[in-house]
């Protein structure tokens, strides 16, 4: 049997292999994947008897995956050290080895920041602010990017470059960076204007420049936001901090403003009682902001006398603003007829001071025959 087991299978300059150490290394391979798989039993069973939006679901569910895998290459090591005949423990503290299994730790840094910002996110959406709830991406990308960054610098570390040299080399092209990448830079400053200044947040109704809509998500590079045709606008963050922003969600009330034309053979009697009936209207409905309210006879206007009504409503939802409006205006025209008053509509009249030699003796009469 040891003679058998002594069989040389391969046997090159470095490498030897024989029957025992191919036997080892099958036996390895399959005790990587058994305890791998045992493993992923041990979790799932710790994951069912744990909350899906705790903490300790949220690092068993991001365990799962790269444990699994790193098992599988400490594995691999294991092989490949028994067939170069290497001392194990020597190899398995080396650096190469440790930048194989850095990827699995970042892996599992990057699921645990998806698990927890997702639980920050649930539990922000039951708050009544919206301000952790555009803070979750920004804070799940820099997370994501700090792992990344850390990651990489520890596997070069371990690969046997000089990071030090690696950083002040990136210190010395910093102004070239600096100077391509200056608008993602501007972009990054924008987002932290909107984090500290707040003058929007999402779920608002906004009005930047020329775009209007919903305020649908604020990353740290752009603002997305919904328009009401349903489509969706962009917005870099470094043009918020050069542009006027009119966050119409902070109205405390909405305003009514309307210039209503009244014919020119109303009397002074009846524009009087039509402006004290406007007024007894707005002030007899409890919808109306009582605080600040103007009805006036303005103007003597082209083809109109104007009464103007300026007033606020309560509410600044849309749906209701434009009933209490049409309310007001039905209501408003009740009035008018009840007064004998005619609302007014664009028109001219021609007044001939006379007519040349020869005209036809129709153009004399006033009604046709």
């Amino acid at each position: 049997m040891e003679a058998f087991l002594e069989i040389m299978i391969l046997d090159t300059d470095g490498y030897s292999v024989s029957v025992a150490d191919l036997g080892i290394v099958i036996l390895v391979l399959l005790g990587g994947g058994v305890f791998s798989w045992l493993a992923h039993l041990a979790l799932s069973a710790i994951a069912d008897r744990s909350r899906a939006d705790s903490v300790q679901g949220a690092i068993i569910h991001a365990l799962d995956g790269p444990i699994r895998w790193a098992i599988l290459v400490l594995a691999l090591w294991v092989s490949w050290q028994q067939i170069t005949h290497k001392e194990l423990t020597e190899a398995l503290s080396s650096g190469i080895f440790l930048a194989t299994q850095l990827p699995f730790l970042m892996w599992f840094g990057a699921r645990l920041t998806d698990n927890w910002t997702a639980i920050w996110a649930k539990r922000a959406s039951a708050t009544e602010g919206t301000f952790d709830d555009q803070l979750v991406p920004v804070v799940r990308t820099l997370l994501r990017l700090l792992i990344v960054i850390l990651g990489l610098l520890l596997i070069l570390q371990n690969l046997g470059y000089q990071v030090g040299t690696l950083v002040a080399g990136l210190g010395i092209g910093g102004a070239a960076i600096a100077l391509a990448s200056k608008d993602t830079i501007a972009n990054l400053f924008g987002s932290i204007v909107i984090f500290v200044d707040r003058p929007f947040q999402v779920g608002d109704w906004v009005e930047i420049g020329a775009q209007e809509g919903t305020v649908e998500e604020v990353g740290l590079r752009v603002t997305r936001i919904r328009t009401f045709a349903n489509s969706l606008i962009t917005v870099p963050n470094s043009a918020l901090t050069t542009t006027s922003i009119n966050n119409w969600s902070k109205m405390q009330k909405r305003r009514i403003k309307l210039t209503l034309g009244v014919t020119y053979d109303a009397t002074p009697e009846q524009l009087e009682q039509a402006v004290a009936a406007l007024r007894d209207v707005l002030e007899g409905d409890a919808r109306v902001s009582q605080d600040f309210m103007l009805i006036n006879f303005t103007n003597f206007g082209a083809s109109s006398l104007e009464i103007f009504v300026y007033a606020f409503t309560l509410t600044t939802r849309w749906d209701e603003y434009m009933q209490v409006r049409q309310d007001l205006l039905l209501e408003f025209m009740r009035r008018f007829q009840a007064l004998g008053l005619s609302f007014a509509f664009p028109s001219q009249s021609v007044y001939i001071e006379s007519l040349p030699p020869g005209f036809p003796e129709a153009m004399m009469r006033e009604t046709p025959r």
